[in-house]
């Protein structure tokens, strides 16, 4: 293929919405909320934003430059930007990633069919006051069937999307999703916000404990903004592959971070005061979403109509992130085993179904699908986020801090010297990607 023929964004927004749409996803709406909850509240979110902001933007500028210069898939990418090297392995340890992270997160996302499907039935109406939300969720999730059900709908949904391209498909999506998800999620903060008691939950949200923070809570922290950015996965340098020359990167990527920070606070804001309103313990872990909040739906005014917009907002989050995942596995396929797009996706899905479906299976009891004590659910997410993400990182700013010439990172920040930024700020992300990054990643994987 040649670079003449590679798929490409239509439109400066169209990149906006999709890299917005890879980064905001159950790692904004499922998983942000419960890890605060998990690690202390304020503390865990100062920490997260600090991280997000001072490493996490830097490595995904470093992820699009490696996109954006190679021009190709995530293993592709490196080998053609250091032709004869190993480091096109790290290339590979992002379709690992991809592999893990799709498996247990396509149940997720049956998970939340399931739910709005209930939802739109009035399972959380009023009259569903005093159902035990924890067995029934516990019977459908650790059962044979119907998670199998609804994960292979996920599944589904998430090709039909891809295998219609980039542009007709990816893009198309993320332009019609991101400002819907955005207004229902604000829906959702502002019934939250009156809600009786809601101010706890704001507490708990912006008043920090710092004796809660331990070496746990760092590596959680960066984890959970690797996860949230799609960073170490392989979805930036694939999607960076797809801009266009004259795009800015500086200013995509500062967007991009931004409003995925702002999407998770939102999520929080939306979640934590209504636990709190009800009195429910926030370090509920990932039921949090779908045990804790159909209690509340069914004890607040309008809590059906709540629920029904809640969910439909957890479902779009879920596709926009999975249709990323998905592509990085579907360019790899197309490139480097010459498959089409129709095959590549067909491949994709039968094996994030396969292994979605063991996921599913390990919540079982007495499944023997368990690894040291974890589900297998549970081991893919926990080496995931706090490992494989992470190293990836590790070597994407290692890769850009000393293989790239810093010349070629200076020429891809200015598009070739068409876009006019501050050197200053190109060369103090090009230092924290050489230095300040690796020593704090490095440090956080040591102590932790």
């Amino acid at each position: 293929m040649t670079e003449s023929d590679r798929s490409s964004f239509g439109s400066r927004f169209g990149v906006i919405v999709a890299m917005v749409g890879s980064a905001v996803g159950l790692g904004n709406i499922w998983r942000f909320p419960y890890m605060v909850g998990e690690n202390g509240g304020a503390a865990f979110i100062l920490i997260y934003l600090a991280f997000s902001f001072l490493i996490s933007l830097p490595v995904f500028c470093a992820e699009f430059v490696i996109g954006r210069r190679g021009r190709s898939n995530a293993v592709g990418a490196f080998r053609k930007l250091a032709p004869g090297s190993k480091w096109y392995l790290g290339g590979f340890l992002s379709i690992i990633a991809v592999f893990l992270i799709l498996s247990f997160y396509s149940v997720v996302g049956g998970w939340g069919i399931k739910y709005l499907v209930d939802s739109v039935a009035l399972k959380f109406s009023a009259g569903a006051a005093g159902t035990d939300f924890g067995a029934s969720f516990a019977a459908f999730s650790t059962g044979k069937v119907a998670p199998l059900v609804y994960m292979l709908i996920f599944v589904l949904v998430t090709a039909a999307v891809v295998v219609l391209g980039v542009q007709k498909g990816i893009e198309r999506f993320s332009k019609w999703m991101m400002p819907l998800l955005f207004v229902l999620i604000l829906v959702l903060v502002v019934r939250s916000a009156f809600l009786p008691g809601a101010g706890a939950g704001y507490s708990y949200l912006f008043r920090p404990d710092f004796s809660k923070i331990t070496s746990e809570t760092l590596i959680a922290a960066l984890g959970q903004s690797f996860f949230s950015m799609s960073l170490g996965m392989g979805a930036i340098i694939i999607y960076g592959s797809y801009v266009k020359r004259s795009d800015n990167i500086l200013n995509h990527s500062l967007i991009t971070v931004s409003l995925d920070t702002v999407f998770a606070l939102l999520a929080a804001c939306a979640i934590m005061p209504a636990v709190f309103s009800f009195g429910v313990q926030p370090n509920q872990g990932p039921g949090l979403v779908f045990v804790t909040l159909p209690y509340i739906f069914t004890n607040m005014p309008l809590g059906s109509l709540v629920a029904v917009f809640f969910f439909i907002s957890l479902l779009l989050a879920a596709v926009s992130s999975a249709i990323s995942l998905v592509e990085v596995m579907v360019s790899f396929l197309i490139e480097e085993c010459r498959c089409s797009r129709k095959l590549a996706v067909g491949i994709s899905i039968a094996t994030q179904a396969i292994f979605g479906t063991l996921c599913s299976l390990s919540l079982m009891p007495d499944s023997p699908l368990k690894v040291g004590g974890l589900t297998l659910f549970d081991l893919f997410d926990k080496i995931s986020s706090d490992y494989v993400l992470t190293i990836g990182a590790l070597l994407i700013v290692l890769f850009v801090g000393w293989k790239i010439k810093k010349a070629n990172f200076m020429d891809e920040m200015t598009s070739g010297g068409t876009i006019r930024i501050p050197k200053w700020i190109a060369l103090v992300i090009f230092w924290i990607i050489k230095v300040v990054a690796p020593l704090a990643i490095l440090t956080i994987l040591i102590f932790s």
